[in-house]
């Protein structure tokens, strides 16, 4: 359902509350599953995108995996009833207390970062009397054209290893004896709109894999991360993203073997667009060449704008008409708490419900309680019907 259809119960609710329309998140869902349906392929849930438990299970309700970068997202994965056995776990400084936890609870694998941690899984292993799954976590140097802070492929990113550090490493791994090497895991970074960059890992992986085979590595798992992008500009119109282009190009351009398995670890393509930030205007407060629209939501729920200057659509659901041009702000004692400058929307008045769109992935699960802020609730559509 359109979110202005909602105002009028918006307006009984308490604000600052996310919304999440779970009848968007299973089209969502339901939409992955039948692009991946007859193909060698599995989605991990990326955990960090959204912990909230009624997401989570619809989640693991449709089969998908859960991708997890730490101790307590492994719990919270085990808790809402994902199988150990599709648990994956991440990270680049995972403690011995979450790699333990890890191990006593059987996962499926973990990505490991470093060549240290992979000694450090199996000495820990070994004491545990367990005999555990990785995959290498390589760097593979590719550029994935988002913005600086969630790239995370490139040489100078703290993730991964290099591929001349798995050369050396190769006699370290041929020695251990608590752990497998099930395979290799790649991410490239986060929000990529750009396809293409999906090629590029695709090349690079071929050869790393081509490598590795020739060194006597049958390596039944591959691991691409995840990183596909939302529409944050037009999140009505494009409320579920291409998934089908997405999945094809994998099809196409990486080289799997017979009986492997390709991994995916999506988290805000999932449970991006089904969420969104609701919010009440306070005041409005005029400014040097705009007026100021002063929220009672703020970067407490909502940290992308402020932390690197991320777009959400702003939507006021109480009025259409008299454009004006506002800086959408919040109450916060920070100059950075505003989640858009001099942008366009109806003339707004104290009272008016708005909707921050695109909030599913990294709103909630970032929420904070500087200024002594309340935690914001969450609200489904279900509730609402």
């Amino acid at each position: 359902m359109e979110l202005t259809a909602l105002e009028s119960q918006f307006q009984e609710l308490e604000t600052p509350f996310y919304y999440y329309d779970i009848d968007l998140l299973r089209k969502t869902l339901v939409e992955v599953n039948k692009n991946i349906a007859g193909r060698p392929f599995q989605v991990h849930y990326a955990v960090k995108a959204n912990v909230n438990t009624r997401l989570l299970v619809e989640i693991k309700n449709q089969g998908f995996g859960a991708d997890c970068v730490s101790g307590n997202e492994v719990k919270r994965a085990l808790e809402v009833g994902f199988p150990k056995e599709h648990i994956v776990f991440a990270g680049v400084g995972k403690t011995d207390k979450e790699l333990q936890y890890g191990l006593e609870n059987e996962i499926f694998a973990f990505n490991v970062e470093s060549l240290q941690e992979l000694q450090v899984l199996d000495e820990l292993s070994g004491s545990m009397g367990k005999q555990s799954r990785y995959a290498l976590r390589l760097n593979p140097n590719v550029d994935a054209g988002t913005h600086e802070y969630i790239t995370t492929g490139k040489r100078d990113n703290k993730f991964g290893i290099t591929f001349d550090e798995v050369r050396e490493a190769l006699p370290i791994i041929r020695e251990l004896k608590n752990t497998s090497f099930i395979g290799i895991h790649f991410h490239i970074g986060s929000q990529i709109s750009d396809i293409s960059k999906f090629r590029d890992l695709c090349l690079k992986i071929n050869d790393i894999h081509d490598f590795l085979a020739a060194e006597g590595f049958e390596l039944p798992h591959i691991n691409v991360g995840g990183g596909l992008g939302i529409n944050y500009e037009d999140p009505i119109n494009e409320p579920i993203p291409d998934f089908r282009t997405y999945f094809d190009l994998f099809e196409r351009e990486l080289k799997l073997r017979s009986g492997q398995t390709l991994h995916f670890e999506l988290g805000r393509s999932l449970v991006g667009q089904c969420g969104s930030l609701i919010s009440r205007v306070l005041y409005n407060k005029p400014g040097e060449g705009t007026n100021f629209l002063i929220l009672d939501a703020g970067m407490t729920e909502l940290l992308r704008p402020a932390l690197y200057k991320a777009y959400h659509y702003v939507q006021n659901l109480s009025r259409v008409d008299n454009p004006s041009t506002y800086d959408v702000v919040g109450p916060i004692c920070e100059t950075s708490d505003a989640f858009a400058r001099r942008i366009q929307l109806p003339e707004s008045s104290r009272g008016d419900i708005i909707a921050l769109r695109s909030t599913g992935a990294y709103a909630e699960v970032m929420s904070s309680r500087y200024n002594l802020r309340e935690i914001a609730p969450s609200v489904f559509s279900d509730d609402l019907k």
